[in-house]
């Protein structure tokens, strides 16, 4: 008899790839989809960055390399968030990792016990709660609640939910599903209890350059907060390079060298061309960058006054990331929906417009009694996400 782990029943799964299924099966059938579930990009990664793959597959970087990674590309990193963040890391604060995802698994091996409870973002990646709970910690959710201009952490729940067993707190700021950013009041408030009650924080910067008006601020800049942050970096996003697999782990040398010897037992190291590339990508025209801003601004807004328009439906503009998360509560209502599954099938087999629900991000906290969407303008071209989402507007008519 094979016997699965017991521990294997404590691992989620990012949900968002299940819905992706779904309209995968749909498509099969003939059926035309309009993809707003899943936070790829369908826009190229910036000639920059292939070119430096590519020349390094020609000179043979090609085998093994430093576990933490080249040291030119931790170099790179350090001096990016020096010069964004205000902080003083150097390459030995820097290990590199096949994507951003492995960050948050290193993160809590690192440093979290059997029985500790660690704070993180509900509704949130999902990631975060399977891998508290897969080895062996207690996950405590916080939550978000609807400000003027968007969504804000709920800072009193936090404070509530503090015990004397809590030793992290993970901090996604900009944050996958709503596409809220932290105030300064925020970041100064979670900053005070990280410090007062001596928690390491993770801070999960993977859309950190995905903004459109403003500037982002890190809570590694303040005060104190250097040297008990870690900061997930990813190149996902801001390279257009989710597929690629490179992020980057950022901290204290102490946290850092242990999660470079998680690399050596779990991957040995990172695809050696690639952090080459990233090094042009760092290191060259940002023209490509830019392109990619440029095209998700013009997304963000089409997809916005849609939405916006649809009786029923509430939603914020966010000003980073590049998701929606409408409230659709008033809409569901109106069209006799009384579950999200049901909305979210019905849309797709109508309309081809295929997206993920709350439930997708997190267990439903207790006292929850909106509905949301996350609407993913990422992998999308413009004239698709326009005629998908009037198709919806139309499906949502009473």
């Amino acid at each position: 008899m094979i016997h699965i782990a017991d521990r294997i029943s404590r691992l989620g799964t990012e949900t968002a790839f299940a819905v992706s299924a779904e309209a995968a099966a749909w498509a099969a059938k003939g059926n035309k989809i309009y993809p707003f579930h899943l936070g790829d990009i369908n826009i190229p990664t910036p000639a920059t960055v292939i070119y430096g793959s590519f020349k390094a597959i020609k000179e043979g970087k090609t085998g093994y390399c430093p576990t933490a990674g080249i040291q030119k590309l931790r170099e790179m990193i350090a001096a990016d968030l020096n010069g964004s963040h205000g902080t003083s890391y150097t390459f030995e604060n820097v290990a590199i990792q096949p994507g951003g995802k492995p960050v948050i698994g290193k993160f809590l091996l690192a440093l979290m016990n059997p029985g500790d409870e660690v704070l993180y973002p509900n509704p949130g990646y999902p990631i975060y709660e399977s891998q508290i709970e897969f080895n062996g910690g207690v996950p405590v959710p916080y939550g978000y609640i609807e400000g003027k201009k968007n969504f804000a952490i709920d800072v009193d729940s936090i404070k509530k939910s503090i015990s004397k067993r809590t030793r992290l707190f993970i901090l996604n700021d900009l944050h996958n599903p709503t596409g809220a950013e932290c105030s300064q009041e925020e970041l100064n408030e979670i900053a005070r209890l990280a410090i007062n009650h001596d928690l390491i924080v993770l801070s999960d910067e993977a859309y950190f350059d995905i903004r459109y008006k403003g500037k982002s601020c890190s809570i590694a800049s303040l005060p104190g907060m250097e040297k008990r942050t870690v900061i997930l970096y990813a190149f996902s996003k801001k390279f257009a390079m989710a597929g690629w697999r490179l992020g980057a782990a950022v901290g204290p040398k102490k946290i850092v060298d242990v999660i470079a010897k998680l690399n050596v037992n779990f991957e040995s190291c990172t695809n050696h061309f690639i952090q080459y590339g990233a090094v042009e990508g760092l290191t060259g025209n940002q023209e490509g960058v830019k392109n990619i801003l440029n095209i998700l601004k013009e997304r963000r807004d089409a997809a916005h006054e849609i939405i916006q328009s649809i009786e029923g439906i509430r939603c914020y503009r966010p000003n980073a990331t590049f998701y929606l998360y409408p409230d659709v509560t008033e809409a569901m209502r109106a069209k006799g929906f009384k579950d999200y599954d049901t909305l979210r099938k019905e849309v797709l087999h109508n309309t081809g417009v295929s997206f993920c629900t709350r439930q997708h991000f997190g267990k439903i906290m207790p006292g929850e009694k909106k509905f949301y969407i996350r609407i993913a303008y990422s992998g999308i071209n413009l004239n698709d996400l326009k005629e998908g989402l009037t198709k919806f507007k139309e499906f949502m008519i009473i």
